[in-house]
């Protein structure tokens, strides 16, 4: 960017229901794959930073981890990183599910978000994303649109398909308008502020939440444990699957090895693709009781145990 052009950026915090498709609209947004994505819900466990930029202006989303009725340590752990991006961002987007509709989540999200209005009156108002557009007729949808405009909550509403990118140039158009004079946050080619590390095993853990029976996901994480560069450009990457039993143990590594060596293939498939470079990826398992209750893993997702 030239010193003579006048530069916006600011931050931008998507929120919403879990697998209301947030994480797909950042990765859309920024062009590239910054935060992982699967079927199952809660896959977003803390803030990812997907950078991207529109014109002369820098966007830096945060996507956060889906706000619901927290049970755990880590949901409420969870849910207070969406809210505290909410709190930090220039501007907020609710993102909604149109073919779940106006489900028990996101009514619990328009009440904070009515809380957040009345603390401060002059801050301002949230953007609706209606997502999965294309998969709810046209009735049903006006009829969305109409109940939450009621709320009398948004500045604006755009309809998406996060998945297909429509209406997704749109919104970051809008935002490009409305980001604060000033310079860049992040340096031109950056994209995340995620650690390589940290983006790898997330990469592997959305491998098991697509290949593992539909519980089991949530009783795993996955840490790399070593990193090493070699002189032909390669990389070694040492991970370590953590589960809270040894029935689970026996899942992921499947009969004869079977599950972990494809997790492993596509893991490793992947992390080429987004490293552009050869990947030697090598998987551990290991049971670990309670690591959702650890304070060690909540410091390694920036979540607050205390939370």
């Amino acid at each position: 960017m030239s010193d003579d052009v006048q530069t916006r950026a600011g931050f931008v915090a998507v929120v919403g229901a879990p697998n209301a498709g947030k994480s797909t609209f950042v990765n859309k947004a920024v062009g590239t794959k910054v935060s992982i994505v699967s079927p199952k819900v809660q896959t977003t466990r803390t803030r990812v930073l997907g950078i991207a930029i529109e014109g002369n202006a820098q966007i830096v989303f945060m996507d956060t981890p889906g706000i619901f009725e927290p049970r755990r340590r880590l949901d409420r752990a969870m849910v207070a990183s969406a809210w505290g991006s909410a709190q930090d961002a220039d501007i907020i987007m609710l993102m909604v599910d149109t073919v779940k509709g106006i489900c028990d989540d996101t009514k619990r999200i328009l009440k904070g978000l009515e809380e957040r209005k009345a603390e401060r009156p002059k801050s301002p108002a949230p953007v609706l994303l209606l997502n999965k557009v294309d998969k709810v007729d046209k009735g049903r949808l006006l009829e969305i649109a109409a109940k939450l405009s009621e709320t009398g909550l948004f500045e604006d509403t755009f309809m998406i398909s996060a998945l297909n990118g429509d209406g997704v140039a749109d919104v970051l158009a809008y935002l490009g308008e409305r980001m604060q004079i000033g310079p860049w946050l992040f340096p031109e080619d950056q994209i995340t502020d995620m650690p390589a590390r940290l983006l790898a095993a997330e990469i592997t853990r959305e491998k098991l939440y697509f290949n593992l029976r539909q519980e089991l996901p949530y009783a795993t994480t996955v840490e790399t444990e070593t990193w090493e560069n070699f002189e032909d450009g390669s990389i070694k990457i040492e991970q370590v699957i953590f589960v809270e039993r040894d029935s689970q143990k026996s899942i992921v590594l499947g009969k004869g090895g079977s599950m972990i060596k494809e997790i492993g293939a596509q893991s490793r498939k992947e992390l080429q693709q987004i490293l552009d470079t050869k990947v030697h990826l090598f998987l551990f398992v290991k049971v670990r009781d309670s690591w959702g209750e650890d304070p060690e893993r909540f410091s390694h997702w920036g979540l607050d145990y205390n939370a």
